[in-house]
């Protein structure tokens, strides 16, 4: 049966604007962006292929073109589709972050480290850099690593920093195991560039580290 054939208020597009889009599971959701299916099979029939063979929307966003192409009933055209939706996402959160103080704006800034790095197999460090009023001046990647560690170098955080003339930052970095807790060496880490940016009088407001779709705040655990 076709999405057509349903009742009218069970078909995707007609629930939303009925029930609104929290009322749409993650399949029904992803089949308006499908807009169609394939032969034989509707576009939530497709949506649904696509959840289980990623897991989640964070691992679907994260995919290659190569990975995601691979599923019988999408091409490059809907990856890039899904691209530009992620991003014009990632965009809207960071400017929802730049409006005013980031502390204030909690959900916001999880909201954006989580798209940003909850899917990401690759280990990854970013900063936030703020002003006096806490508000967002750039979002930067600063080190990439592999699966199991990232070298992160105080010096060139703190060089960052003062070239955005910052008051204060933000850290992230993501667990690709899934695991949100912090280790040791991420502890020694935040310590480090405390003292390295106190230098500078440039204060580290939160450290949080993403792992999936959990984001934990170093902040919240009283470790900053």
């Amino acid at each position: 049966m076709s999405i057509a054939d349903w009742p009218e208020g069970e078909q995707p597009r007609e629930k939303l604007l009925l029930k609104g889009a929290s009322a749409l599971s993650d399949a029904e959701l992803l089949a308006i962006f499908l807009r169609t299916g394939v032969k034989g099979r509707s576009a939530v029939d497709l949506a649904r292929d696509l959840i289980t063979r990623f897991g989640n929307f964070t691992r679907l966003f994260a995919a290659s073109k190569k990975d995601f192409c691979e599923m019988h009933g999408v091409g490059q055209a809907k990856f890039v589709q899904l691209q530009a939706v992620l991003e014009m996402s990632q965009r809207a959160l960071k400017e929802e972050m730049q409006r005013g103080d980031a502390l204030n704006s909690p959900g916001a800034v999880r909201d954006y480290l989580q798209l940003l790095l909850g899917g990401r197999q690759q280990e990854v460090f970013l900063a936030l850099f703020l002003d006096t009023q806490h508000c967002v001046i750039a979002s930067e990647e600063l080190f990439h690593g592999t699966l199991s560690q990232t070298s992160v170098y105080p010096r060139e955080v703190v060089k960052r920093a003062l070239h955005h003339n910052a008051a204060a930052t933000i850290f992230a970095h993501n667990h690709p195991s899934g695991v949100a807790e912090p280790s040791q060496s991420d502890r020694l880490l935040t310590d480090a560039l405390k003292q390295a940016l106190a230098l500078v009088d440039v204060r580290v407001l939160d450290h949080f580290i993403v792992a999936g779709a959990r984001c934990l705040s170093f902040a919240e655990r009283g470790m900053v």
